[in-house]
């Protein structure tokens, strides 16, 4: 078993804690894991990207080359394709719908995600929207790890292990709050590839 994934996002939007779930699911099944992190100007806004490489074998390298990725995990649709080429025949990207709106020009939506539509293995969906019915936005990264499940090496009550094992200084509601929003995001995933 090896699944290679590109974390992406801007800064603030949580990519490092998606990284730190994951890593703890991994963990917690005595993976082999090796994780590279590129900040960017992440205090300003700018990109932020992770690579995580997960095995049940020893990882020679923390850098996935071109072409590898099992799958893009995307908090910011513009930063999704900016790693496409990493992405392998077979693998998918998961991305918000949400642009942060970072740069005064923009480029135009419609295009963006008429782009991302187009691969054959695309989830998109509004983590923000959903995050706010878990009461909070900031847990949008976590619907967006949600969406990812079903791609993961990792079961539902793994990643849920993993997000109580983090989160759990911070009490009950942080952790419930957070596990709404990853089985929410689950749930979305699912519906848009079994319509």
């Amino acid at each position: 078993m090896k699944t290679d994934i590109i974390l992406a996002g801007v800064g603030g939007q949580g990519i490092l804690s998606i990284a730190t779930v994951i890593g703890a699911a991994a963990l917690q099944k005595n993976y082999y894991l090796k994780q590279a992190e590129v900040h960017g100007m992440s205090q300003r806004g700018g990109s932020v990207q992770s690579n995580l490489r997960i095995s049940d074998r020893p990882i020679a390298s923390d850098l996935i080359p071109l072409g590898s990725a099992d799958l893009i995990l995307s908090v910011e649709p513009m930063e999704s394709l900016r790693y496409l080429p990493f992405l392998n025949r077979d693998g998918w990207l998961v991305t918000n719908e949400v642009p942060f709106l970072n740069i005064t020009h923009y480029p135009d939506m419609e295009r963006i995600l008429s782009e991302i539509k187009a691969l054959p293995h695309s989830v998109t969906l509004g983590a923000d929207a959903l995050a706010e019915t878990c009461g909070s936005v900031k847990v949008s990264n976590m619907v967006m790890l949600g969406a990812a499940i079903p791609f993961l090496p990792f079961s539902e009550p793994e990643i849920e292990m993993a997000v109580r094992t983090i989160f759990g200084s911070k009490g009950e509601e942080v952790i419930e709050t957070n596990l709404k929003a990853i089985r929410l995001g689950t749930d979305q995933s699912r519906s848009y590839m079994n319509p």
